[in-house]
């Protein structure tokens, strides 16, 4: 059993392996330069969407992705001036664009999400934030039949993991979503579920975390000391934190750490948007894909969450103007009669690498832990990531083989 362990990040990830980690009665320590649930487990959809498992590299995107750019109306942007940069991630993640790489991607992100109301449901029990999870279906909608059948290839790979939509339709969809417009079909999933507070339920997690014995410094990482071939502290602008393991579960600024370990990921940064509609009236009653546009319109605490468009332009810009107008395009064409008192906009970085397979396991024999590059499903994934990182360190078995998240697949 380790001693002392350091945990660089205090999103869900990083925030829930702290709290498997007490629960085993380690000595745990977060490090996070902004605090808990600041980042990107607070902008997102708050869907935990355990039917997400098909990556976005599906057969056919090579050919549709001038169109998708090109495009006004389509949810994928890319700053071209960032393309020299991009080019050679993007080789690697359009290389996993066939039907092979894209089943067993699929097959091997399924037992990350599958799982996961079950999985935060864990994360809660007796801590008093059970509240903080909302059980509901995850809804699908299309114009018609046709728009649906157009998407057999996904939901044939769904069924694959155990996911059987219930399909609305006619008049039906009115009654179920009645200030929906357009979709003549709703594909519904049972067993799914959502946070209404993204950022508010990390942070309360954070702090159950710290009532249970963890500390939470709010500091920056710099460095490692591998001295002896092994971790023995984390460098932070504050000074050295002393350790016997660490974990990296800091998103996409986990990449530059991984260069001070010896390995360089092919990771890129997700440039992701949401628009929060605050105190808004006539919205979605449940989780709701706007197949059409892909985007997520979600009931939050705060009004109505709508988040899904990517724009790939690296970590350093600013935020785009069209990804946002596009979003609201969409909101108006889907809810026309939704009213809000006010808009709040954001944007952040999802973590995204190369072959769309996050990180978790140890860095050879160092200590050193990854738990980071789930791309857009880290609020899904996240407390399974964490609970897998705290068995690893504390000696708990798993049945599962991690083989397929391991960071050494990409040392050279």
């Amino acid at each position: 059993m380790t001693g002392h362990v350091v945990i660089v990040g205090a999103g869900i990830v990083g925030v829930s392996t702290g709290i498997w980690l007490r629960r085993a009665g380690l000595d745990v320590t977060i490090v996070d330069r902004a605090g808990p649930g600041k980042g990107t487990s607070h902008g997102n959809a708050g869907v935990l969407a355990s039917v997400s498992m098909v990556p976005v590299t599906s057969p056919g995107l090579i050919r549709k992705a001038p169109g998708m750019l090109m495009s006004k109306d389509f949810p994928l942007f890319l700053r071209w001036s960032y393309m020299p940069k991009l080019a050679p991630w993007l080789i690697k993640y359009l290389s996993n664009a066939n039907d092979s790489d894209t089943r067993r991607i699929a097959r091997d992100l399924a037992p990350i999400v599958t799982d996961s109301v079950a999985q935060h449901q864990a994360l809660v029990a007796d801590t008093g934030l059970g509240h903080w999870v909302t059980e509901s279906d995850y809804c699908f909608a299309y114009r018609d039949r046709a728009a649906f059948k157009a998407e057999a290839y996904t939901w044939a790979l769904r069924r694959d993991a155990g996911f059987e939509p219930e399909l609305i339709e006619g008049n039906d969809v009115g009654d179920y979503e009645p200030n929906l417009s357009g979709a003549g079909l709703i594909a519904a999933l049972k067993d799914h579920g959502f946070i209404r507070d993204p950022g508010g339920y990390v942070a309360a997690l954070a702090g159950f975390f710290k009532d249970a014995g963890g500390r939470i410094a709010i500091t920056e990482v710099r460095d490692f000391d591998l001295s002896g071939g092994r971790i023995s502290a984390v460098e932070t602008s504050d000074g050295r934190i002393d350790c016997d393991d660490a974990v990296l579960a800091t998103g996409v600024w986990s990449g530059p750490m991984m260069k001070k370990l010896g390995i360089s990921v092919p990771l890129e940064s997700e440039r992701g948007y949401h628009i929060v509609f605050e105190d808004a009236q006539n919205g979605p009653r449940h989780p709701t894909m706007i197949a059409s546009g892909k985007f997520v319109a979600t009931p939050m605490a705060q009004g109505v969450r709508c988040a899904g468009i990517v724009e790939l332009g690296g970590l350093k810009a600013g935020p785009s103007e069209a990804p946002l107008a596009l979003i609201r395009r969409q909101v108006r064409d889907a809810y026309p009669g939704m009213t809000a008192a006010r808009e709040v906009e954001w944007m952040g970085h999802r973590p995204a690498p190369s072959d769309s397979l996050p990180l978790i396991g140890q860095i050879g024999a160092t200590r050193v832990w990854t738990a980071f590059g789930h791309h857009h499903i880290g609020l899904t994934g996240g407390p399974k990531t964490g609970r897998l990182i705290a068995g690893l360190i504390s000696g708990q078995p798993t049945n599962m083989d991690l083989a397929p998240y391991a960071p050494e697949r990409f040392r050279t």
